[in-house]
């Protein structure tokens, strides 16, 4: 059994989270406290944060301000001098002086890449924080009485329990037939949930089920309802306490798109200047991932821009505005506005998000990036990222263990993650944000663009996966079907259409959602307080978040290991048992726990 001292592995400790920063959305010129959380029994001297002025490095000293227990609080306040304020902590120890970082603790010396980071732009809206997200694909969730059975020429039609034919010919063609009429109907389910903000794939006009390859941004989809059906969700939405956002492709059209006709038969158009043709030859032109049928925009057009996302007349301003959305979520957000040497990408999220702050200021911003999105997230443009990088594909390191050929776009198959790879993969990625950016991100387990997550890691593995996505920082987002027990081994056949018969769904996974998700909301702390790892190994992480007024402990354990000795008293609020100081701690597996620590 591991003895209590050994769970902190850190000296110190803090992060952007409002138990350690004053303010952790300044303007230029506040004054913000900082604090700074370490083991006593470290013997720190002397805590100094360094800052910038101007570019030159400026360094105040720190001063105890409390002692509480085993550990030693530091409190210093500094001045917002710059749009995204840097800092990091310098501690004088017995064995040499340390650097604090977003990146943890260091004895030597380290980049700014990891600094802590305030942003003193527009902050996201204040119901983003209670967010938890549902994801629906409008073809597979729900259909209604009033669809039609009338289909466009291009679509295929199918049975609600036809099997999904992914990866052959047409599959993409194939329309289950269901609609925003659907979503509105089954809202009852959402909320019972606890979920509280819809998350709906494009909703344009297209000539696929996925309907990323719009071919106009002018109307909603005849086949999911048209306006009238979205103007409706809204509205019943917004009544029940929930919000909707909408995607939009900002980096393509369909090849389908009245703009791309138009560009392509009349090269003398404005929307000729709206892709990458190749001169004279009109039949190549730039297009997404080289698939001929997801033409490339170029932004270099400012007739583009303002059809598209500048100023009130663009779609990005037109459907929160007149429909009633609450936000974006921008697709293949790392390619919008870049081609060969061309670059403008951040221009991109940059007007978005001004469009959205004239048009509609209380909406939320967010973006897909497959990648390392740090770049993306300084805050003047995309409010967060789906966080596939910093959060989905570590957990899937640690709990998956399907035979994939391809990891995400990566060669090779999943690798083979212990407790403390997770935890590093997720802090090098965080270190990278600043903090509002950081939780703001859409965590998630799988999306429509991946194989469900309960077909790579199993049941059970699902369930500690659903723990990690309630409990750690972002907007934790599910995928309509998880919560009933869907499966796919493909992203094509993860887009099953939702089982409304309750005899089929998993109801013990069901419970298991619906309990994170109130327990998600019951708790503060696990929305927006700080996070601590405290004990990594290869088949258990424990890990603290924290507020002033409640401390919450979570384990998760990916299978039996040896116990680790409890830090404190704490009541369990899984049904577990409760902790009592120098006493072994649950070491069962799989299995998941949530304390709340006890205070005198």
């Amino acid at each position: 059994m591991h003895p209590p001292e050994t769970l902190c592995n850190t000296v110190a400790h803090h992060d952007g989270s409002p138990g350690y920063v004053s303010n952790p959305s300044p303007q230029p010129g506040d004054r913000v406290e900082l604090l700074v959380r370490g083991r006593t029994d470290a013997g720190t001297k002397r805590v100094h944060v360094r800052t910038k002025l101007d570019g030159e490095p400026v360094f105040t000293e720190a001063r105890v301000d409390r002692v509480d227990g085993d550990e030693t609080w530091w409190r210093v306040e500094v001045e917002v001098g710059s749009t995204e304020f840097g800092y990091r902590f310098l501690l004088d120890t017995p064995t040499g002086n340390r650097w604090l970082t977003g990146a943890g603790i260091a004895s030597r010396d380290v980049p700014d890449t990891g600094d802590f980071t305030l942003t003193t732009h527009p902050a996201p809206p204040a119901w983003a924080a209670d967010a938890v997200v549902y994801q629906i694909f409008p073809d597979r969730f729900a259909r209604s009485a009033r669809q039609s059975d009338i289909l466009p020429d291009w679509a295929t039609p199918a049975a609600w329990d036809d099997p999904v034919p992914w990866g052959t010919p047409g599959a993409l063609q194939q329309i289950y037939g269901g609609d925003l009429w659907g979503v509105l109907d089954r809202l009852d389910h959402i909320r019972g949930l606890g979920a509280n903000v819809l998350y709906l794939t494009p909703f344009f006009p297209a000539r696929s089920n996925h309907r990323y390859d719009a071919t106009t941004f002018d109307r909603v989809d005849p086949l999911l309802g048209g306006d009238e059906a979205l103007r409706a969700l809204t509205a019943e939405a917004h009544r029940r306490g929930m919000r909707v956002i909408g995607d939009l492709t900002l980096n393509h059209s369909g090849d389908g798109h009245e703009w791309f006709r138009r560009g392509q038969a009349e090269p003398d158009s404005a929307e000729a200047g709206f892709y990458y043709f190749d001169g004279a030859d009109r039949g190549r032109y730039a297009s997404f991932c080289g698939v001929d049928t997801l033409p490339k925009f170029d932004h270099a057009s400012a007739e583009l821009r303002a059809r598209l996302y500048e100023g009130a007349g663009s779609v990005v301003a037109r459907y929160p505005r007149d429909f009633g959305l609450d936000g974006w979520r921008i697709d293949v957000a790392q390619s919008a506005g870049r081609h060969g040497t061309q670059d403008r990408n951040a221009e991109v999220a940059r007007a978005t998000r001004a469009t959205l702050n004239a048009a509609a200021p209380d909406t939320l911003l967010l973006a897909e990036h497959q990648h390392d999105a740090s770049a993306s997230l300084r805050g003047d443009g995309w409010q967060g990222t789906m966080a596939y990088s910093g959060f989905t594909r570590p957990v899937w390191g640690w709990l998956a263990d399907a035979p994939l050929t391809e990891f995400w776009g990566v060669p090779g198959p999943i690798p083979g993650y212990g407790g403390a790879d997770l935890a590093a993969v997720m802090r090098d990625f965080a270190a990278l944000l600043p903090w509002r950016s950081y939780t703001h991100n859409l965590t998630l387990l799988d999306s429509h663009d991946t194989q469900r997550f309960r077909s790579m890691a199993g049941r059970e593995r699902q369930h500690l996966g659903a723990a990690l996505l309630f409990t750690l920082p972002g907007l934790p987002m599910v995928f309509a079907g998880d919560e009933v027990g869907v499966e796919g081994v493909h992203l094509e056949d993860g887009r099953r259409p939702f089982p409304w018969d309750p005899a089929r769904w998993d109801h013990d996974t069901h419970r298991v959602y619906r309990d994170l998700i109130a327990l998600r909301r019951g708790h503060r702390a696990l929305r927006e307080g700080g996070l601590r790892w405290l004990h990594c190994a290869a088949d258990t992480v424990l890990f603290e978040r924290w507020l002033p007024e409640e401390t919450l402990l979570v384990q998760v354990d990916r299978a039996s290991h040896t116990p680790v000795a409890a830090p404190v008293a704490a009541r369990s609020l899984t049904g577990g048992p409760d902790l009592r100081p120098g006493e072994p701690m649950p070491a069962d597996g799989p299995a998941f726990h949530v304390w709340r620590v006890e205070r005198p």
